[in-house]
Parts: C-alpha cells; sequence; structure tokens
C-alpha cells in the first residue's frame, strides 16, 4: 500500500511544502498545479498513477502550505522554476522524470522546459490548459497582423475567455474578494460549471486566492509585451479540454515550432480536467510517458 512522505524544500529563502508517493524505485512524474489550487488538485490522478510511478507534488509558492512571498516581484518566472528544480534536486536527485501541469503550473513549467536548466532529465512534458506566455505574445502579434484570416477575431474570442486575467491586475480587488468570502463560493461554483460533484470548502482557499493573483501581475503583461523565442528540448503533450472556458484552442496554433515533436490530445473536459476528469489525463499522461520511457 502506498504511504505519502511530505518534505519541506528550501527555494532560495523559501520553504516549499513536498508529496512524494507511489513506488520509490518507479519512474517519476511531477505534477505541478496551477491557480487557485494547491497540490491537492492532482489527488484523484495521483491515485490512478502511484501502483506504477513515483509521484512528486507541491505547493508552488504562495499557495498551499509552502511559504508566500509579500512582494508580487518575487512571483517572477525565473523563481518559478527555481522552485521546481529545487523540488526535483531534493526528491530525486540527478534521476530524470516526466513532467505534468495544469493551468499556471502549467504556464510557469514552460519556463523550465524552454531554458535547459533540467535539459536531459526532462523526458516529457504534458501540458494541460497552460500556454507559454511568450509564445502566446507571439501568436497576438501574428493574429492581429491577419485580421482578412479571421486572426483579430481569434484574439478577441481568447481576450473574452481571459477577462479575469486583467482584473486580477487592480490592485486589492481579488485579494477583496476571496477575503469577502469567495473562498466559501468555490465550491458551488466547480460543482456547477466544472462537473466536480464533490467538490468542498478548504481551509486553504482564501490564502490561495489572494496571494496567488501575484502570478498574474508579476508575469503577465512583462511576458506580452516583450515575449521571447522558447524552444522545448523534451517531447510535449498539450492536453486539450474542448469545454475548457478559459483557454481556447486557438492557442496551440502553429505550436510545433516551439516545440519540435508536438502532441495535440483533445478530451471532451472542462478546465479543470484534473478534478473532473481524472481517467481520461491520468490515462492521456500515461500513454504519452510510455511512449518517451
Amino acid at each position: 500500500m502506498s504511504t505519502k512522505q511530505e518534505y519541506r524544500v528550501t527555494s532560495g529563502g523559501l520553504t516549499l511544502h513536498a508529496i512524494a508517493q507511489g513506488n520509490p524505485e518507479a519512474t517519476p512524474l511531477v505534477l505541478v498545479h496551477g491557480y487557485p489550487d494547491n497540490h491537492t488538485v492532482w489527488d484523484k490522478v495521483a491515485e490512478k498513477l502511484e501502483q506504477d510511478y513515483r509521484i512528486i507534488r507541491y505547493d508552488v509558492r504562495g499557495a498551499g502550505r509552502s511559504d508566500k512571498p509579500a512582494r508580487t516581484r518575487d512571483y517572477r518566472m525565473a523563481l518559478l522554476a527555481q522552485d521546481l528544480e529545487a523540488v526535483v534536486n531534493a526528491l530525486i536527485p540527478g534521476r530524470p522524470f516526466h513532467l505534468v501541469a495544469h493551468d499556471w503550473g502549467a504556464i510557469q513549467s514552460w519556463e523550465t522546459v524552454t531554458t535547459g536548466a533540467l535539459d536531459g532529465r526532462i523526458r516529457s512534458y504534458t501540458s494541460i490548459s497552460g500556454p507559454c506566455l511568450d509564445h502566446v505574445g507571439y501568436w497576438l502579434r501574428e493574429r492581429i497582423a491577419q485580421p482578412r484570416s479571421g486572426g483579430t477575431t481569434k484574439v478577441l474570442r481568447q481576450v473574452a475567455s481571459s477577462w479575469y486575467v486583467m482584473m486580477f491586475q487592480i490592485p486589492l480587488l481579488p485579494e477583496a474578494l476571496w477575503s469577502a468570502g469567495l473562498d466559501r463560493l468555490w465550491p458551488g461554483f466547480l460543482r456547477k460549471y466544472e462537473q466536480i460533484d464533490d467538490a468542498a470548502f478548504s481551509p486553504l482557499q482564501k490564502a490561495d486566492g489572494r496571494h496567488g493573483v501575484k502570478l498574474y501581475r508579476a508575469n503577465f503583461l512583462p511576458k506580452l509585451l516583450r515575449p521571447e523565442p522558447r524552444k522545448a528540448a523534451c517531447p510535449v503533450q498539450v492536453i486539450l479540454p474542448t469545454r475548457d472556458s478559459y483557454v481556447g484552442p486557438q492557442l496551440a496554433e502553429n505550436l510545433s515550432r516551439w516545440t519540435g515533436k508536438l502532441t495535440l490530445q483533445e478530451v471532451d473536459a472542462p478546465h479543470w480536467a484534473p478534478l473532473s476528469n481524472p481517467g481520461v489525463i491520468s490515462q492521456s499522461v500515461r500513454e504519452f510517458v510510455q511512449a518517451h520511457a
């Protein structure tokens, strides 16, 4: 029977909460969560994969039981990539692994996959509903420059889906909403709009929501306004939930030029697919990992 081991990992001046479960000798899978979640968003997927893999999870800075920096600049991509490196070096030192990430976890993991800090160790990368912001910056420029071929329409469609990104730039407003009781309403939102029937209140939800907005403020505008060319050094799978209300499939257009070997996998699921459709996600991950063992 699998047991979970908890760790405290130091990254720079911060301490991160990390968990390992499954067979210690098996191939490691590292799962990175998004916003406004913590490592528990992967509970159902981890249960389905732990018999065959070593599952590594952690609360990103600002979430769960990890430290929560007060300064917005302490949530920049380079520091998030440093955190991932610190976790794998502490829990699976020197070992190759497969990386799987959702939402903001996927956005920040593109930084690691495309910068080379863990080249040779990341055997594959599965991104779920979390594009690389640099790639999005180039995509926006190219589509705006092609109005006659429908580029403007695609941009407007994505902007409408990502309305919350600009709201998160407003100082204090998102924090006030979470403090006013959004955390109590969150399970109802997940049940109604994401088909997560067992969504339950978490006492960590308010803090996860309040601190995590700094991810958006520290990274979105700088990345979109000054994108850098970023190419992945490992095979990439992008899982596209067809009922995702926030990240449209258009953001995966021409992605192969940044990834080389690319697999696009559509799944009939909403945005929080790891919670609503864990069987589908775990199977897609398993097949992709086996193909790139």
